[in-house]
């Protein structure tokens, strides 16, 4: 593997047909530049490091944020639909206690003149029989 000092010197005298030594001053600006070119790469990716740092921690808080946020609105739709349920089966029972009603009255009101008539016929059997036995009461006395 060669020198890059050599390479360069090499791609120098090839470019611009000069020659150029290991000690020649523009070689200092050389190795400056390079040094120069470490450093700031160096600080670069450091600032890369805590750039991406900062990114995953915002990250971290917009995820966390996101999934409280989702907790609160699923915890709201939860509360909203507990409510509607048991609403709805308020005005089901309701509805259906009304239809139970509606039916017993129907079936009583369907019930109440036979059990009238039957009322009735009691008392004209009750008349009767007290006549019968009025009749018979007087039979009784007359014969004897």
């Amino acid at each position: 593997m060669s020198d890059p000092v050599d390479e360069l010197i090499k791609e120098i005298a090839v470019k611009h047909n000069i020659a150029v030594s290991r000690d020649d001053p523009i070689m200092v600006l050389h190795t400056i530049n390079e040094r120069l070119m470490r450093d700031s790469a160096k600080a670069q990716q450091d600032m890369l490091d805590t750039f991406k740092e900062e990114l995953e921690s915002i990250a971290f808080r917009w995820g966390a944020d996101a999934k409280e946020k989702a907790e609160r609105i699923l915890n709201a739709a939860l509360s909203a639909s507990r409510e509607t349920m048991a609403k709805a089966m308020q005005d089901s029972a309701k509805a259906t206690a009304d239809a139970v009603k509606a039916e017993v009255d129907a079936a009583l009101r369907r019930v109440i003149a036979p059990v009238e008539d039957a009322k009735r016929i009691a008392r004209l059997n009750i008349a009767a029989a007290c006549l019968a036995f009025a009749a018979a009461a007087i039979a009784l006395f007359a014969s004897l």
